[in-house]
């Protein structure tokens, strides 16, 4: 079929170059070409605007999020404190008020 790695997130054997990464259309998830694996040491969590996030931090919802498996929403604004960052796709692991202990994707909050 063709030389593409499969990703590296979700395990997909879809992905495809553009410029100088390779994307995965299944989880979005890109990665440099000349990487041959990442290296999660080095992996530097971002907010939507860029700020690097970090265990402790606080964070604010930039949309109304819908909580899986329940009709509540999250919705823009609220404060999230104490955040702790873990690996895979949902990378914040938080607490949010009147909801309970949920993960967050990063690209969802922005640093307060």
């Amino acid at each position: 079929m063709s030389d593409l790695p499969c990703c590296p997130e979700c395990g997909s054997e879809y992905t495809y170059e553009d410029g100088a990464l390779y994307v995965c259309p299944e989880c979005a998830h890109e990665w440099g070409k000349d990487s041959d694996q990442e290296d999660n040491d080095t992996q530097v969590i971002k907010d939507s605007n860029g700020n690097i996030l970090n265990d402790g931090d606080t964070v604010s919802v930039i949309k109304d999020l819908k909580v899986k498996g329940s009709s509540s929403v999250i919705k823009v604004g609220t404060k999230v404190k104490n955040i702790r960052l873990v690996e895979g796709v949902h990378d914040i692991d938080c607490k949010v008020d009147g909801i309970g202990a949920m993960k967050l994707k990063s690209q969802f909050v922005k640093k307060v």
